[in-house]
């Protein structure tokens, strides 16, 4: 057996750029990339490699010769230990020209794609406290900080309430303030945990599959509902009964407290009954006059004022007179549908999640909207030719697919129909591109426009709009 390489310490380099997945870009003395976890384009460090791969490195600085001068003081104090928020010590203004950055270089450089005009992108007037839907989990083996561990001390307070340390499963880091979800968020979370640790009630170990608190989902919605779950493990009547009836009395203004019990390996609540312990089983979200109901399994976009950002950009882009018929692709709860809706003729969604599709029609019923219709199932074998015969050509598509974009045989489909118009919205400007460049010959881009949703982490949506070459 070969003998492992150590790792190798580079210093004195620059930090030069941003890259995927929130990773910032050095370049190593023998012309290799290193990926960093923890710089800024800016920062002068040193650097120690862990993984080598065969075209890069992937390293963290352990010193700091010069700051860049894009840093800024990171808000939160979980910020070292949590892997939500990576970018937090960069300036917003920063982590808009680098979003922006790499959408347009992932069109250009995969995509090999022409565009016509590259719009600014659009940044969140509120950059902390934009979730409306945060998922906490509970563990009776908490994560230690490295103060911990060194001190002498005996350690007696294991249980943590908060979020998985990255690469470790069955470790959870205890949260005390996030800055990512509004008040009461944190006080629901920090009373669950006091009371909980006060009164005996076990939190779950996921590696030995013992423990009754499971996890804990709060959403917040921008009309100010707030709905809790609570998961747990097994069945404790007396013990579910005490912490649920402390969150009713301390917190009136729960508009939807309700619980679950998981006795299964995975927290997953999809495939759970989810039981109404008081008020009622959904909230209300609300966009332009338009009502969605959202329950506990519902699909929302996570920022709510932001997303009627994104979906008067896309409505924008469709550029609607009021004749013309627009498909859906991956409609979700049928939000972009129901938006787009008062300026088109008819309006089809196609989504493969039959709750979704049940949410999309009861909240267009709800929102007396007439010209929309929602079919259920995998989109490629729904999105036929069949069922363009049967449900008419339409002029306008609008796509929002999921991460790993569209399926080819989606993007064969949209070119076979051939509409004057595509709007193409995407979490994923990399997927974006590969089915962009599938679609060249067809259709020129004609603008195109990021729009950021998460701020403090690398996420953002990208909106082209494609038109139909003469």
């Amino acid at each position: 057996m070969g003998r492992k390489k150590k790792n190798q310490i580079f210093t004195e380099l620059e930090i030069t750029d941003a890259g995927a997945k929130g990773k910032t870009i050095a370049k190593a003395p023998d012309g290799r990339v290193i990926f960093v976890s923890n710089g800024v384009p800016g920062d002068i460090v040193d650097i120690r490699t862990g993984k080598k791969r065969k075209a890069y490195y992937e390293g963290v600085a352990i010193n700091f010769h010069k700051y860049s001068d894009k840093r800024t003081e990171p808000v939160c104090e979980h910020f070292e230990h949590c892997g939500g928020c990576k970018w937090q010590h960069m300036n917003y203004d920063s982590q808009l020209f680098y979003k922006e950055k790499e959408v347009i270089n992932n069109l250009k450089r995969i995509g090999h794609l022409e565009i016509e005009n590259e719009l600014p992108i659009k940044g969140c007037d509120e950059i902390y406290f934009y979730r409306n839907k945060m998922e906490f989990s509970f563990s009776s083996s908490r994560w230690l900080t490295f103060e911990e561990i060194d001190s002498d001390q005996e350690i007696e307070d294991r249980n943590g309430l908060g979020f998985h340390v990255a690469g470790m499963w069955d470790k959870v880091l205890d949260i005390k303030k996030c800055h990512l979800q509004e008040d009461p968020s944190n006080e629901i979370r920090n009373c669950v945990r006091k009371f909980s640790i006060e009164n005996d009630i076990s939190f779950y170990n996921p590696r030995h599959q013992e423990g009754l608190l499971r996890t804990l989902m709060l959403r917040i919605s921008s009309t100010g509902e707030i709905m809790v779950v609570l998961q747990m493990f097994e069945e404790d009547k007396e013990k579910r009964e005490l912490l649920l009836n402390h969150l009713k009395e301390n917190f009136p203004s729960i508009t939807s407290l309700q619980y679950i019990i998981n006795g299964k390996g995975n927290d997953s609540i999809y495939d759970q009954d989810i039981i109404l312990y008081n008020g009622r089983d959904h909230i209300y979200e609300e966009m332009e006059g338009l009502k969605f109901k959202i329950s506990a399994k519902s699909f929302y976009q996570t920022n709510s004022k932001q997303a009627y950002e994104l979906y008067k950009v896309t409505r924008d882009f469709a550029g609607l007179t009021g004749e013309e018929l627009v498909y859906d692709l991956y409609t979700g709860t049928g939000t972009i549908a129901q938006f787009v809706a008062k300026k088109a003729k008819k309006v089809v969604g196609i989504e493969s999640v039959p709750q979704a599709i049940d949410d999309a029609k009861e909240n267009a019923k709800a929102n007396n909207i007439e010209n929309t219709d929602f079919f259920v199932g995998d989109m490629k074998d729904v999105f036929t030719s069949s069922f363009i015969e049967k449900n008419g050509k339409p002029d306008v598509i609008i796509t929002d697919p999921p991460r790993d974009g569209m399926h080819q045989k989606v993007v064969e489909q949209i070119l076979k129909i051939a509409p004057k118009k595509v709007v193409y919205v995407s979490c994923n400007s990399a997927t974006q591109a590969r089915d962009l460049s599938l679609m060249k010959e067809q259709y020129r881009i004609v603008k195109t426009m990021a729009v950021d949703m998460f701020p403090q982490t690398h996420h953002v949506e990208n909106v082209v709009l494609l038109e139909l070459k003469n």
